[in-house]
């Protein structure tokens, strides 16, 4: 079995991709477990001030990301119009990353992956706040997650201690970009890669753990994923 952290943060624009071809991956291997691990690009406002020196600066330089990821897309599915025309600032990472996981605690990392799958569509595509604790709301009840029990569990303090958790783990992995997967301890995949890429790459670390794996046919290496990042103080998407 191939152990693999997925971490990931609801508004890094390059996780929207990556999450779609995870969904693809985890398809083809019936000897992999994902767990999903939290990743704040920013966690407040003062992250944001920051390191774009006003929380208004934010939303137009992002944006600009947006256009990157838009093309990583398998999909092409980013609202980038539609996000230029909201009157809201770009939201933070906090609301919607303890969110997914209180569906995460109540419904395991399934109903996590379900409801930030929402909650990133809500941001890219229906150009929503999910800073908004409505827009969270209703993400939840698409992903037809038991609202009651979620809300019991999102208002609960020891949620925002296991996204902390998270953020904690990430920092003693020396990560400091996502998308990231995180394979049995070792191993690294960065970026929002191809899903031929990360195929190849599980195949390689399979035979480096004399895991076996699903026979593949022969796939072509594409290093051209991107992340979002720290750089100096500040992140960065491209």
């Amino acid at each position: 079995m191939l152990k693999i952290e997925f971490f990931h943060d609801v508004i890094c624009s390059f996780c929207f991709p990556m999450s779609a071809r995870m969904r693809k991956v985890a398809k083809r291997f019936n000897n992999i477990e994902i767990n999903h691990r939290s990743f704040a690009l920013a966690w407040s406002e003062e992250d944001f001030i920051r390191q774009f020196g006003s929380r208004e600066a934010v939303k137009p330089e992002v944006l600009g990301h947006w256009k990157h990821a838009n093309q990583n897309d398998d999909e092409h599915r980013f609202n980038i119009e539609g996000m230029h025309k909201t009157d809201f600032n770009f939201p933070l990472s906090k609301p919607g990353l303890i969110a997914a996981k209180a569906a995460g605690i109540i419904g395991g990392d399934k109903m996590y992956w379900d409801l930030f799958d929402k909650i990133q569509n809500k941001m890219f595509v229906e150009s929503k706040n999910i800073e908004d604790i409505a827009v969270l709301e209703e993400a939840v009840r698409e992903a037809n997650i038991p609202f009651e029990e979620w809300k019991k569990q999102f208002n609960n303090p020891e949620t925002e201690k296991a996204v902390v958790s998270d953020v904690e783990l990430a920092r003693a992995y020396g990560i400091n970009s996502v998308p990231i997967l995180v394979i049995n301890q070792k191993y690294a995949i960065s970026g929002a890669q191809s899903e031929e890429v990360i195929i190849n790459a599980l195949e390689k670390i399979a035979n480096e753990e004399g895991v076996p794996l699903n026979k593949l046919k022969s796939l072509t290496e594409d290093n051209n994923g991107g992340a979002c990042n720290f750089e100096d103080g500040k992140w960065n998407c491209d």
